[in-house]
């Protein structure tokens, strides 16, 4: 499956003030967007992994793929087979009871994760940007329950959060040109871990031994999106 990541890269966190709201978007003549939001918070991006789970076991004739992205759903389509209104009016029928639908099933991980070091060298910056001292900020990050909220970017790789507000800070001014695979990083209310070689602006805070992606395996990932992530810190060899 070519699930490709749709860039949420700049989305803001937003307050949990408004309802979200559901638009259809096309996206050329072979995709369309179920967009729940500009700006993330948890209730919008659970909407957007329920609304997916719902729009793939409906099994609509002409669809694709279905990608559950931050805050929002990506549906490619066949257009010889399935028009753009056709499947806006099937979409919405699917979706119809999804504020009334029962979440669904969570897969519980624990990530081991060696902080610091060569392959966390933004450690000690991100602690201090949250006014923590390293112990403080590795018990409070081993404190937050989070879930899978995306995957994407590159193979494997996957967003988790959020983060309470005392853990959010912005991403770097400059680029870490390639990082590890399993490199851990911090930015924006999330942790993401890396499954392959990637540039990146994120805080690089540590490194895990567990892998997201497997090209001979199938599905070819281990998370998905809605799982719940613990993170436990282990002593650097």
């Amino acid at each position: 499956m070519n699930c490709k990541q749709v860039s949420d890269d700049n989305i803001s966190i937003k307050s949990n003030t408004e309802e979200p709201k559901t638009l259809l978007v096309p996206l050329g003549d072979r995709a369309l967007l179920i967009k729940f939001g500009d700006s993330l918070d948890e209730e919008i991006n659970q909407r957007a992994v329920l609304a997916a789970k719902i729009v793939k076991t409906a099994k609509i004739p002409g669809v694709l793929e279905v990608c559950p992205t931050l805050v929002s759903v990506l549906v490619r389509y066949d257009p010889q087979s399935l028009g753009y209104m056709q499947l806006c009016d099937q979409i919405r029928m699917a979706l119809v009871n999804l504020g009334h639908s029962d979440a669904p099933k969570r897969n519980q991980f624990t990530i081991s994760i060696e902080y610091g070091g060569e392959l966390g060298p933004d450690l000690e910056e991100s602690a201090a940007r949250c006014s923590l001292s390293v112990a403080e900020f590795i018990k409070a990050h081993n404190g937050s329950k989070l879930h899978v909220l995306a995957t994407g970017f590159a193979p494997g790789f996957v967003y988790c959060g959020l983060h309470k507000p005392q853990l959010h800070i912005p991403r770097r001014t400059k680029l870490h040109t390639k990082v590890a695979p399993g490199s851990v990083l911090f930015a924006a209310g999330q942790t993401a871990i890396t499954a392959t070689h990637v540039p990146t602006g994120w805080n690089v805070i540590g490194h895990t031994n567990f892998s997201n992606f497997d090209a001979a395996d199938n599905p070819p990932t281990k998370l998905r999106p809605g799982d719940e992530i613990s993170f436990v810190s282990v002593a650097t060899e």
